[in-house]
């Protein structure tokens, strides 16, 4: 469970995906290293997708931006399926080793980048790394240390995604988080649970087992990644 307070701010800060990526590979990196291969064919929440193809997503997805390759489209799912398709005879060491590289290198060029818009890609990564811990078995799917970084990351990314504006009231963490942007005539939703469920609604992710209450707002108007 998650227990710490995190505050959100309104300003973005151009490092803030560096050091959630950084985080998350110190973290995420040690655990799929000792993971059996043959746990890599587990399939994930992401439709269609194992364990290996969505770390091959996070890895392409990663370099393409270190190396400056972001042609129109890039990020689309026509896009991402070609890259995991293009990664599916490597060996998992050559998958693992992207990977790495990328928590490791994007960071620094996404915060060069002043109109912010590759912010939210880490956040995905992050979410990502949270498919990869829940199709394990792991604890700490869309929770965990680096929740403190992810949450400012979704404030900032909930206003640019025009996701209507959200207070939510963080059962586990003893917090309010303010998400999205106000809307005239219309009162901020309101959501009450857990903070990796909050994590689940804005990302798409399945709400099986959770327990919140959600007003004046619907899950679909408050997804980021459509």
């Amino acid at each position: 469970m998650c227990t710490d307070t995190v505050p959100t701010d309104d300003m973005r800060d151009p490092w803030l995906p560096d050091r959630l990526l950084t985080t998350e590979r110190d973290l995420l990196m040690p655990l799929l290293r000792r993971t059996p291969e043959e746990a890599y064919e587990l399939r994930t929440a992401c439709p269609g997708w194992t364990v290996r193809q969505v770390l091959a997503h996070c890895g392409a997805a990663l370099v393409r931006i270190v190396e400056d390759r972001l042609e129109e489209g890039v990020f689309l799912p026509e896009a991402n399926a070609c890259d995991v398709a293009e990664r599916e005879d490597w060996p998992l060491g050559r998958i693992l080793d992207e990977l790495e590289r990328g928590l490791t290198e994007a960071g620094p060029v996404i915060a060069e980048r002043e109109d912010g818009r590759l912010d939210a890609v880490a956040l995905g990564e992050w979410v990502h790394a949270g498919d990869v811990r829940e199709a394990l078995g792991e604890p700490g799917a869309y929770c965990g240390a680096a929740l403190d970084l992810a949450l400012p990351l979704l404030s900032v990314t909930s206003r640019k995604r025009e996701t209507p504006r959200l207070v939510g009231v963080l059962a586990d963490r003893g917090a309010e988080v303010a998400l999205g942007n106000p809307v005239d005539g219309r009162p901020p939703a309101r959501f009450r649970g857990e903070a990796a469920t909050l994590i689940r609604i804005y990302a798409g992710r399945p709400l099986v087992r959770t327990r919140y209450e959600l007003t004046g707002a619907t899950e679909q108007e408050l997804l980021i990644y459509r």
